[in-house]
């Protein structure tokens, strides 16, 4: 395997300074306790523990992935910055994609400012060929085998050749060979300057790491060192038996007591000049851009997703065009109450598109979400480029709706000016709903959750919108909850521009003018202020949706 372009790290490899670790879980159990080590640029140093001893949670936080409860962690001085790779233990990529084009998209999001397509497209190579993945580059990433996955999470980091690389169990479901070849490569990285932490199960890893790092199952730090000092201190031959002699011992701080009265005093801190500022990256419209386009392909490329996307409206509409009786809205014949029905309706079909087409959107990706934020991927970018791939399909689905509606007389004969507003308030309220729908999306933290909310949020869109029962007959807690309701504004907004005041008020049934009395003056407020309304909601939507982002963020970094 060619490792030499991989052995050129950009940065220099930082000296990582962990001082009082703390870390627990919600039910306020330590899942590590007091963990102190210093890691030094050009090592390699492989993290050992039984399951649920902290490992993962340890790299995360060398990383700055997540802040512990107590303690610090400083990379030659300073706070983690965006200069760190780290890979997770799960192969976090998009599967839509074929592995290059997968790599391409990460690179134009990692690599500075400025760097050209041929460079870029030199390191995608250059990644490809370093982890023996030259020969899959067409294959979509869902189609690799696990190994091949596992090399692919990895390649995406070693884009950047990042100067602190950290690594949760990269060797997991490796064939042997492949193992040991990753593993060369990470020690090349070493070699070169690099820092590197990895997580493992697999004691023969250790072979070709410089250090040792063994935590109990408390998640208190056992024993840092050289592996045959490691042997020596347990007393073993191999250091697979390490997982014995931890568990032997009845009293779970005897290890950890027995290595902190040997260790020696760490040497006074090293005078390092102060790291140079990484170069910065791409900056918000270049994200906004690569992250849309991005999005467009991976829907282009699932084509069950765009088949639900497309498909449902068009399930939608079909059903609308067999409930709804053609000459509901004609003046000599009106039916009021089945006006009402349809004008509802259609608002809430808009509103069903807008809902269900961003509720699954970040749930789904939050795991990629965190890793791209360690990259430097903004939220804004990242929710602006859903709505510049999402809102252009519910423009479509929507003209098709109400065009489908009109040409088979389920809608008044409205002139041109009429219909671009019928439009403009349904497009409205898809892009309130949509806007909804990642704010739920972002809330949760798994898919079965956020369709678990689909009802609940779909109820008191149906009933406080003011069409089974109008607004004006509510109680009064009802009343002041629809003014909540983007649904009520789009329905309300449909009634004016169709006109259904002129055709109760002048038609020749008797149940409009009571109707109209019952409805009071919902129909007659200027249409415009039904889209600042709902675009309002939008606005609210997608600025709460970065609040909840953000505020995961600080809980831990997203």
């Amino acid at each position: 395997m060619t490792t030499e372009e991989l052995a050129s790290p950009t940065r220099a490899g930082a000296r990582i300074t962990a001082v009082g670790l703390h870390e627990t879980v919600p039910d306020g159990r330590r899942i590590l306790d007091d963990v102190s080590l210093t890691i030094e640029p050009g090592e390699v140093v492989a993290v050992l523990g039984a399951s649920g001893a902290g490992k993962t949670t340890l790299l995360e936080i060398l990383a700055g992935v997540r802040r512990p409860v107590g303690g610090t962690v400083e990379h030659d001085g300073v706070a983690p910055t965006g200069a760190v790779g780290f890979v997770p233990q799960d192969d976090i990529i998009h599967r839509e994609l074929p592995l290059e084009r997968t790599l391409r998209y990460a690179a134009r999001l990692r690599l500075p400012a400025g760097t050209g397509p041929a460079e870029a497209a030199r390191r995608v190579s250059d990644a490809l060929a370093g982890l023996g993945l030259d020969d899959r580059a067409a294959v979509p990433v869902g189609r690799l085998s696990g190994g091949e996955r596992k090399r692919a999470s990895i390649a995406v980091e070693l884009l950047t050749r990042p100067g602190v690389l950290l690594l949760d169990e990269p060797t997991s479901g490796l064939d042997p060979a492949v193992a040991v070849d990753l593993l060369r490569a990470l020690r090349s990285l070493a070699d070169a300057g690099a820092t590197v932490v990895l997580s493992t199960h697999q004691v023969t890893d250790v072979d070709l790491c410089d250090r040792v790092v063994v935590l109990t199952r408390q998640g208190r730090l056992a024993f840092a060192g050289a592996p045959a000092a490691a042997r020596e201190f347990f007393g073993v031959r191999s250091l697979a038996e390490v997982y014995l002699r931890l568990d032997e011992t009845d009293d779970p701080a005897a290890w950890p007591t027995r290595f902190a009265a040997r260790r020696p005093d760490p040497p006074p801190p090293a005078v390092t000049p102060r790291p140079a500022a990484p170069a910065p990256g791409p900056g918000r419209l270049r994200q906004w851009r690569v992250l849309a386009a991005r999005n467009a392909e991976i829907v282009a490329r699932n084509r069950l997703t765009l088949a639900i996307l497309l498909g449902s409206p068009l399930m939608v509409l079909g059903m609308f065009a067999l409930l709804f009786r053609p000459g509901a809205f004609d003046p000599a014949h009106p039916g009021p109450t089945v006006t009402v029905m349809i004008l509802f309706w259609i608002a809430f079909g808009g509103f069903f598109f807008g809902l269900t087409y961003g509720l699954l959107q970040i749930c789904t990706e939050v795991p990629i979400l965190r890793r791209e934020r360690l990259a430097g991927v903004r939220f804004a970018p990242y929710l602006l480029a859903k709505v510049t791939v999402l809102l252009p399909l519910l423009a479509l689905v929507d003209l098709a709706l109400l065009g489908v509606l009109r040409a088979t007389d389920r809608l008044p004969p409205v002139d041109g000016p009429d219909f671009a507003a019928l439009y403009a308030t349904l497009l409205l309220s898809s892009a309130a709903a949509l806007a909804l729908g990642l704010l739920c999306s972002a809330a949760v933290s798994d898919a079965a959750q956020a369709t678990l909310m689909l009802p609940m949020l779909c109820f008191p869109q149906v009933l406080f919108v003011g069409a089974i029962l109008p607004v004006p007959a509510m109680a009064a807690g009802g009343r002041w909850l629809s003014y909540a309701m983007s649904n009520r504004w789009a329905f309300e907004g449909l009634g004016h521009s169709a006109g259904v005041e002129r055709l109760w008020r002048d038609g020749a049934s008797p149940l409009g003018p009571p109707l109209l009395a019952t409805y009071g003056d919902s129909f007659s407020r200027p249409v415009w202020v039904n889209w600042l309304v709902l675009g309002g909601f939008a606005l609210l939507f997608l600025a709460a949706t970065w609040a909840v982002l953000l505020r995961k963020a600080s809980r831990r970094a997203v």
